[in-house]
């Protein structure tokens, strides 16, 4: 594929796995799930769902910014939670980075994440 190029910023963790920060194809970029690593240390984020939430959210944004985008590019979101008791806080703090009108978007309570993490996300961006 001459028309693909791999997208990587250092304002957003390094990838913990055999994966891609982000994959642009055309003007679609694919966004790896991010968790609450903060990236200078790869650490995780202290705090509650909220905090980590915006940290994964911020994540999001700077390999968005990276791809030549941003979220309000975003045309679909998938988050994975832990713990469903955490929709409504999430919920919270992705309008707080995203306006409308909304991507489309998908949530599920999942068994567990890496690391060990309440929340991932991932997108999708038409840019």
């Amino acid at each position: 594929m001459t028309n693909r190029a791999i997208i990587s910023t250092p304002n957003a963790p390094e990838a913990i796995g055999p994966y891609s920060q982000a994959v642009k194809v055309g003007n679609t970029v694919w966004l790896s799930g991010q968790i609450p690593l903060v990236p200078d240390t790869m650490e995780l984020v202290a705090g509650d769902i909220q905090e980590q939430a915006r940290q994964v959210f911020s994540n999001l944004a700077a390999v968005a910014e990276a791809a030549g985008g941003d979220l309000s590019n975003a045309v679909k979101i998938n988050i994975s939670l832990t713990d469903m008791a955490d929709f409504a806080a999430v919920n919270e703090v992705m309008a707080e980075f995203l306006q409308p009108p909304f991507p489309a978007r998908a949530c599920v309570q999942v068994a567990g994440l890496p690391k060990g993490v309440a929340i991932e996300v991932e997108a999708i961006l038409a840019l």
